[in-house]
């Protein structure tokens, strides 16, 4: 399982929250402390918003501790909107196409999970996608499936009926193919105004996701970055959590 936070607010230079909290995501890449694996060293990547309307993404497949090339553009590049991924591989190898932020046109999206028992499904999956995304796709992972997925059924006209009918479309093919292990989705995406994050899983167990509002910024991660465990919120199972502009929070069942 991976790590990730997103970032939407006043500007700041990306280390701030990349490495220089207690419980950063860098350090999160070597000591998680709510993932099933305590290692996130399968490789990282940053995506970040600034003037320009398409995203600025670096992946590497080096460990995030072991990169000086993140350090320094972390401590450059400043932007009031970014995502941070640390990667722990669920089976797929370890490239740079397959490191998350994955970015099409405006969007950023990122993942921390598992289609349960993928091969089963993974060819009649890729067959839903549209040429065009079908075309675009880099890597092997499922959740670039799913990403490509979402753009197929209509993520840029109405996003949140695009989240729930991936959903669903997986969960269902997962049903018909005699998957038995869970569907576990904890993501993020963003068209550079705006994040919408992601909490569900087709068990009891989805992975953990919290959230903080302060001081003209809101942060929305894996694992909280500090030890301040009252100003972190968490994100109710099957939910998504929706952060505007403006920064007014909204949170809703996901397949309501």
């Amino acid at each position: 399982m991976c790590r990730w936070l997103s970032y939407i607010g006043d500007p700041v230079y990306l280390e701030k929250l990349v490495f220089e909290p207690r419980h950063s995501l860098v350090d999160q890449s070597l000591h998680a402390e709510q993932a099933k694996t305590p290692t996130n060293g399968d490789g990282f990547g940053i995506g970040w918003y600034d003037d320009r309307p398409t995203p600025g993404l670096y992946r590497e497949i080096l460990p995030a501790w072991n990169d000086p090339n993140l350090r320094s553009l972390a401590h450059h590049i400043q932007s009031g909107l970014f995502f941070a991924h640390v990667r722990a591989s669920t089976g797929t190898h370890t490239s740079r196409s397959n490191c998350h932020p994955f970015a099409h046109d405006k969007y950023l999206f990122m993942h921390n999970g598992q289609i349960g028992d993928y091969p089963l499904v993974r060819r009649s999956l890729e067959a839903m996608i549209d040429d065009e995304h079908y075309a675009a796709r880099q890597g092997s992972t499922d959740s670039e499936l799913i990403f490509c997925l979402m753009l197929t059924l209509g993520l840029v006209e109405d996003p949140h009926r695009a989240i729930r009918r991936t959903i669903e479309i997986v969960e269902n093919e997962m049903k018909t193919r005699g998957a038995t292990a869970p569907f576990r989705f904890t993501a993020c995406l963003s068209n550079g105004k705006s994040i919408c994050a992601i909490r569900h899983a087709s068990d009891d167990k989805p992975p953990s996701l919290y959230w903080r509002k302060r001081n003209g910024h809101v942060i929305i991660v894996s694992e909280p970055l500090d030890t301040d465990a009252d100003s972190w919120a968490a994100v109710a199972p099957n939910h998504t959590l929706h952060v505007d502009g403006n920064l007014v929070v909204t949170e809703e069942a996901t397949l309501s």
